[in-house]
């Protein structure tokens, strides 16, 4: 299984230091808020675990069976980032968006079905994606999630665009992935609906 461990991380944007000295260590079947204002890094953060962005300071290890992994090798077999941007092309269709994102990923046509059905996707995949309202957007990346399985679930604000009924489902998602061995590393400001230790980043924005 796979483990995170982050040390002494310092980030800038601009002139301006984001954090320094973040130390987390994150373990199989264990969700992390990350916590802060507006403006405070935790989006950053998290791109600097995917990376995206190089921190100024400090290192990303991940491990599996004790043994340190190469980051880019590690990154690109064990590891989903759900951003703000979902990386859809608004023009094409959610069937013909999703099936490339799964594919591109390593997932099945028999798991993409199957998270096709968990999020209650299937009217909407004959749809252009930029007819779908935020929340079924969000559905839909989060079906990626589940077809091509990945330990590591980077998330930034994962809940913000859904109602009440979808927050639980989430909810449930996320615990059976911390179930199965995965781990959640989460941006929030509204509190996820899973047992999850709190990280703060930053001061104040």
């Amino acid at each position: 299984m796979i483990t995170l461990s982050l040390k002494d991380l310092a980030v800038r944007r601009g002139d301006r230091t984001l954090f320094e000295g973040l130390d987390l260590d994150v373990a199989p079947g264990e969700a992390v808020s990350l916590t802060g204002a507006n403006g405070a890094g935790k989006s950053s953060l998290l791109r600097v675990v995917a990376g995206l962005l190089a921190p100024v300071a400090g290192a990303v290890r991940f491990e599996e069976g004790g043994q340190a992994l190469e980051p880019a090798e590690a990154r690109a077999r064990h590891l989903h980032l759900l951003g703000h941007q979902d990386g859809f092309r608004s023009g094409r269709t959610a069937a013909d968006e999703l099936a490339f994102q799964v594919g591109w990923c390593g997932g099945t046509v028999e798991a993409m079905e199957a998270a096709v059905r968990r999020l209650a996707l299937g009217a909407l995949l004959p749809l252009e994606v930029r007819r779908l309202s935020a929340g079924q957007r969000r559905r839909l990346a989060l079906a990626r999630l589940l077809a091509a399985p990945r330990p590591v679930w980077l998330l930034d604000e994962p809940l913000s665009p859904l109602d009440s009924h979808w927050r639980a489902e989430v909810g449930q998602i996320l615990q059976a992935h911390l179930e199965g061995g995965g781990m959640v590393l989460a941006a929030v400001h509204d509190p996820l609906p899973i047992p999850a230790r709190t990280c703060p980043v930053g001061g104040a924005a």
